[in-house]
């Protein structure tokens, strides 16, 4: 199949705002399913709400846009009841982390066979630009006229700490080791979580004054590194990306059936 057979095209031109760096997140993913060559009915796409979450309007696969925060917990129904289907849940900061932080941890805790997808633009964007778990201290916001003085969470050890078999980072600027990450994240069997820094040039580039989307797409090229790098060491600063935890644990679904046929049994 090709890229564009992934796409529901009478949707487009899709509402992101212009520079948005979702829909590089769209481009990427269907990038790395078209070579994957996995059908458009294996697949379910399940989100909440939010800026990205708009993002199952144009593919095409079986989608659910569902409430927010709980985008994993529909997921989770859906994979518990067809284990075999391929489930991907795109998210945003709120989503993922604010409203859906419990969802999060324990999705990851019971390791089920899914690929949470985190696009951190670092603010809410459908709301009107207020600050989010991922914003971080110093950021300006509607809702933090002086500056947020909340720290964020690091998803990657958040993930970590909460027991996900696949951890990884990538950005907007690196779409190739996107397409590469998001592709063994589909494969891995397990809970799998990508982060994706991606830019808001309308809410949290405007409020902080980080320029144009080309701008902070650049910014990510100059102030991310490889994991391990030299220039880690000689700049802490640095944010790392790639794979940073790719282990095999037993998947919850194979061990619910092994409860279910010992039930059958009794």
């Amino acid at each position: 199949m090709a890229v564009k057979d992934y796409l529901r095209e009478r949707f487009f031109p899709h509402l992101w705002c212009p520079g948005c760096g979702h829909g590089m997140v769209l481009n990427g993913l269907v990038q790395a399913i078209e070579k994957l060559g996995v059908s458009r009915n294996e697949i379910v796409m399940v989100s909440g709400i939010g800026c990205s979450s708009r993002i199952t309007g144009y593919v095409d696969f079986h989608t659910l846009h569902t409430i927010h925060g709980r985008a994993l917990a529909f997921a989770t129904g859906v994979k518990m009841s067809r284990p075999e289907l391929t489930l991907i849940v795109p998210m945003g900061d709120g989503d993922a982390l604010a409203i859906g932080g419990n969802h999060f941890i324990h999705a990851a805790r019971r390791n089920i066979d899914m690929t949470a997808i985190v696009m951190n633009n670092r603010i809410y964007g459908m709301t009107g630009g207020q600050f989010s778990p991922l914003s971080g201290e110093n950021v300006s916001a509607t809702t933090a006229p002086y500056l947020t003085i909340d720290p964020s969470f690091d998803v990657v050890e958040l993930s970590k700490a909460a027991g996900a078999t696949y951890v990884a980072r990538t950005t907007t600027y690196h779409i190739k080791q996107m397409q590469d990450i998001i592709r063994q994240a589909i494969l891995h069997e397990g809970f799998s979580v990508v982060e994706i820094l991606s830019q808001c040039p309308t809410y949290f580039g405007r409020k902080n004054k980080a320029g144009s989307a080309v701008d902070m797409v650049k910014w990510y090229k100059k102030n991310t590194t490889p994991i391990g790098s030299k220039a880690k060491k000689e700049n802490p600063e640095l944010v790392e990306r790639g794979i940073f935890v790719q282990e095999e644990r037993p998947e919850y679904c194979k061990q619910y059936e092994k409860i279910v046929q010992t039930a059958m049994k009794g």
